[in-house]
């Protein structure tokens, strides 16, 4: 059953990244009315919102978007940075509205944060205390069982991270409307091409919960 669930996941995942791949590519061809490129566009959303202490900084890579609340960066990279199209503004405006979460005191994302050293630290050592408690498990179930309590912190960090991605893409499709960047036509695009990014988490989500489920059987299952 595990086999069947993992094969399924994966398959989900490609599916998902070529689709988000193929959303991206085709939007990026689609020019905003305005034609504000993507770093503008997040610095022009974040003083709007009244936020002049976080800085719009351009970065090497694909899909590196992020913001970055200890540093105060809306990190883009450079296709959206420089970017004048709709996957520019959408993904700009996206980050930005993760500094607006921080800046309006969101709860989910509050949690999140605190969540933050601890998932690190689990992230750090679970593999290797999972791998000794797997080859143990006969003798020494509690390591298998402290294993799958740090995977079980960074799954239920996944799912957490769902509310918080969801929010920042409504802010984010509120604020572009509002602003007039995009109109009733480039508005769906937009929208879509954020809805693809988001399925992203909840595969991931998703394959974590089941990997967490497959170590768990494996301590229940022990001989």
């Amino acid at each position: 059953m595990y086999w069947i669930l993992f094969i399924a996941v994966a398959l989900a995942s490609f599916l998902v990244q070529r689709n988000l791949q193929a959303k991206f590519d085709k939007y990026s061809r689609v020019p905003t009315g305005g034609g504000l490129t993507g770093g503008e566009i997040a610095e022009q959303m974040l003083h709007q919102n009244g936020i002049f202490d976080v800085a719009v900084t351009c970065i090497e890579g694909t899909l590196t978007d992020h913001f970055d609340p200890t540093r105060k960066t809306v990190n883009l990279s450079r296709d959206v940075f420089y970017g004048r199209n709709i996957t520019a503004a959408a993904v700009a405006a996206h980050e930005c509205g993760h500094a607006v979460q921080h800046a309006v005191g969101y709860k989910p994302v509050e949690l999140r944060s605190k969540m933050v050293p601890a998932v690190q630290f689990a992230s750090q050592w679970v593999q290797w205390v999972l791998l000794g408690g797997i080859l143990l498990v006969n003798v020494f179930p509690q390591l298998l069982m402290l294993g799958i309590a740090l995977f079980a912190l960074t799954t239920i960090f996944s799912f957490v991270t769902l509310p918080v991605e969801v929010d920042a893409s409504r802010r984010a499709i509120n604020w572009l409307g509002q602003s007039g960047i995009l109109t009733r036509q480039t508005a769906e695009p937009a929208t879509e091409a954020l809805r693809a990014a988001a399925y992203t988490y909840v595969v991931a989500a998703l394959s974590s919960l089941g990997t967490l489920v497959y170590y768990v059987s494996i301590l229940t299952n022990r001989r």
